[in-house]
């Protein structure tokens, strides 16, 4: 790639990201994130609730599994004792005050209606406050409702809603009623979201490095190892930060695809070589490329790499030659040595020894 696409690539996605975490310009209105044991989602939810206390944004978490409130969360909703229905009607309740009205009035099939948000009369538009609405885990509205999924995440939203919702990969899709031709819930999610992002583990993503730059099989962590009684691998959930894999689809269908590396609060920013661009901007999240460790070449690649003498030629391989075998090596006389010791300096004469079967002729003087 050419540099100055390279520069506007980074530059476009740096600025991408910012965009999508500060929740301006309404950029993303459903955000999935899919994490694992491996690696969390909730270091990329407090990310977004910090800059959103910092945004005036309001705040809404729906709790599946969450005990406490997080910090900086405005309303916190026990969804475990609610139902589907009850759960909409108080969400919509903390979102606008006109939607309400229109639940307790509206039969339940009529709330999948779609929204029309360039009409003035709907009753969404009535409320100008920015809001993030949160969900710990869909898992449970997927199993609940494992054909209406869509229709019911629609009702959530709204020209000033935007949903942050969590999928985790390790725990199997429970949905008794699906059938042959209707997909996984989560297929349905990745159709459905503006934004994905799939967080990654830093220890891991540096070792699966490591191994292709020795051209070495990648490992696999956790339950990917099959191993019995192993749940977690080595390094999951690095403190130091996490790796996001972003995939945010345009209006016109085309996605862009990224890595990202988030530190944590406790790291320092500045201890993190990056480029100018982020600094000046006083932004936390870099691409994976200007990682310091990621961008780090190994000093031993096992027959790729090895160090060599300052008289040796820059190559890739090594002969592995003794000192004793290169004097060997120079000692050996080829046989066209002595050719040219003899009859040296002597260009263009012909050299032929003539044996005992042939004829000499005086009058043949061309040897």
């Amino acid at each position: 790639m050419p540099p100055q696409n390279l520069q506007h690539r980074r530059t476009h996605n740096l600025l991408l990201i910012s965009k999508l975490l500060n929740l301006r310009e309404d950029a993303s209105p459903f955000t999935l994130i899919l994490d694992s044991l491996e690696q969390s989602g909730k270091p990329l939810i407090q990310e977004y609730l910090r800059r959103a206390k910092v945004a005036k944004v309001q705040t809404l978490y729906v709790s599946f599994q969450t005990l406490r409130p997080p910090k900086d969360v405005d309303v916190f909703i026990k969804a475990w004792s609610l139902d589907t229905t009850a759960l909409q009607k108080n969400i919509s309740s903390h979102l606008s005050p006109t939607k309400s009205k229109l639940l307790h009035l509206a039969p339940f099939k009529l709330i999948f209606a779609p929204l029309n948000p360039s009409g003035s009369s709907s009753p969404f538009l009535t409320n100008n406050t920015e809001t993030l609405l949160i969900l710990d885990t869909l898992h449970p509205l997927c199993a609940s409702l494992p054909t209406t999924l869509a229709p019911y995440l629609s009702s959530l939203l709204s020209p000033t809603t935007s949903l942050l919702a969590t999928y985790h990969l390790d725990i199997p899709p429970s949905s008794p009623t699906r059938t042959l031709y209707t997909p996984t819930p989560l297929i349905l999610l990745k159709y459905l979201a503006t934004t994905i992002f799939t967080t990654h583990s830093l220890s891991h993503v540096l070792a699966q490095k490591a191994a292709r730059d020795r051209s070495l099989r990648e490992p696999i962590f956790g339950l990917e190892e099959e191993k019995e009684g192993v749940i977690v691998g080595l390094g999951a959930n690095d403190r130091r930060g996490v790796i996001l894999e972003m995939e945010f689809r345009r209006k016109s269908g085309r996605g862009v695809h990224e890595l990202f590396f988030l530190p944590s609060l406790t790291n320092s920013v500045s201890t993190i070589n990056t480029p100018s661009l982020t600094q000046h901007r006083g932004e936390r999240v870099i691409l994976l490329e200007d990682h310091e460790l990621y961008r780090q070449v190994p000093e031993d690649r096992e027959g790729v790499c090895e160090r060599r003498d300052e008289g040796d030629m820059d190559i890739t391989f090594d002969l592995g030659l003794t000192e004793k075998q290169r004097r060997d090596r120079e000692g050996v006389v080829l046989p066209y040595f002595d050719a040219q010791r003899e009859e040296g300096g002597v260009g263009g004469r012909i050299l032929y020894d003539m044996g005992v079967e042939d004829d000499f002729d005086e009058e043949e003087d061309e040897v």
